[in-house]
C-alpha cells in the first residue's frame, strides 16, 4: 500500500463484516485512522485485531445507524480521539429478501437502515468536515439503484436508489464546502457470513445463476469494492463529486 490516506480520519458504518470490513482494513493500510461503526462488537473485534497486526489504527463504536443519538456519540468520540473527521463511508445496509414488500413496517425498516442512516450520518459528518475545510463522503449503493430487479425485494432497490439520488443532491449542496459526495454501486458479491457465521465461498452464492450475465464471467470480491472506495475517498479523486462508480463486472451493460 502507498499511504494514499495518510493523516486522514475515517468513519465506516457497517464495518464489522463483508465489504465494510474490507474497507476498514484497506483504509487502515493506506494510513487512515478508522472508527468502525456496527451493532456487532463480536464481529468487529477480528477486524480491529487484523488492523492492529498490520500496523494500522482502528477503534470500534457500537452504533444503530438509524439512531441519531448513536451517531452523535460516535462522531464525537472519533473527533475527540483523532482530532478531526475527513471521510465518511456510509456502508451499513441490509438486504430485503426476507421482508414483505407490501408491509409498511418492513418497508419502513429497510428504508430506515439503508437510507435514513445515510442522511443522519451525512448531515452530522458535514459539520465536522467543514471545520477541516474539506471532506469526502462515499455512499455504498447498489446496481439495484440503477435498474429493476425481479429477484430482490423491490424495497431494496428503492432504498438504494434513494441513496444514489441523495448522493447527487448532497454533492450539489456541499460542493461549496469542498466536500465531495460520491456513490459506489457493487454488483454481485459473495455473502461473507451465513446465519451460523460460516464463510460462504463464491460458488455457493445465491446469485450464481447470474454468472452467465456478467461479461467478466465471475462475481466480484469485497476487496475490489474497497479499492474503489479508497480511490473516491482519497485526494486522487479531488475533482470527482456527484458521480457513481459501478463495480459489477459489466453486468449492467447487457
Amino acid at each position: 500500500m502507498t499511504g494514499r490516506l495518510n493523516g486522514k480520519v475515517a468513519i465506516i458504518s457497517g464495518g464489522a463484516n463483508g465489504m465494510g470490513a474490507a474497507e476498514v482494513a484497506m483504509f487502515a493500510k493506506e494510513g487512515a485512522k478508522v472508527c468502525v461503526l456496527d451493532v456487532r462488537e463480536d464481529l468487529a473485534q477480528p477486524v480491529l485485531d487484523r488492523v492492529g497486526r498490520e500496523g494500522g489504527t482502528a477503534i470500534f463504536e457500537r452504533v444503530d445507524v438509524s439512531n441519531e443519538d448513536d451517531w452523535v456519540r460516535a462522531i464525537s468520540k472519533t473527533t475527540q480521539k483523532f482530532g478531526r473527521l475527513d471521510i465518511l463511508v456510509n456502508n451499513a445496509g441490509i438486504g430485503a429478501r426476507d421482508y414483505d414488500f407490501e408491509s409498511v413496517d418492513d418497508w419502513n425498516h429497510v428504508m430506515k437502515i439503508n437510507m435514513t442512516s445515510v442522511f443522519i450520518g451525512t448531515k452530522l459528518a458535514v459539520k465536522e468536515m467543514r471545520r477541516v475545510g474539506k471532506g469526502s463522503i462515499v455512499n455504498i449503493a447498489s446496481i439495484a439503484s440503477l435498474s429493476g430487479d425481479a429477484v430482490n425485494n423491490p424495497v431494496y432497490g428503492v432504498s438504494k436508489g434513494a441513496v444514489w439520488n441523495y448522493t447527487k443532491q448532497c454533492a450539489a449542496m456541499y460542493g461549496k464546502d469542498n466536500i465531495r459526495v460520491n456513490s459506489v454501486h457493487p454488483g454481485f458479491m459473495p455473502r461473507m457470513l451465513q446465519k451460523d457465521n460460516k464463510p460462504v465461498v463464491p460458488s455457493e452464492v445465491a446469485f450464481k445463476d447470474k454468472m452467465e450475465q456478467i461479461p467478466l464471467g465471475r462475481i466480484g470480491t469485497v476487496d475490489e469494492v474497497a479499492y474503489g472506495v479508497v480511490f473516491l475517498a482519497s485526494d486522487e479523486a479531488s475533482y470527482i463529486t456527484g458521480t457513481e462508480l459501478v463495480i459489477d463486472g459489466g453486468f449492467l451493460v447487457l
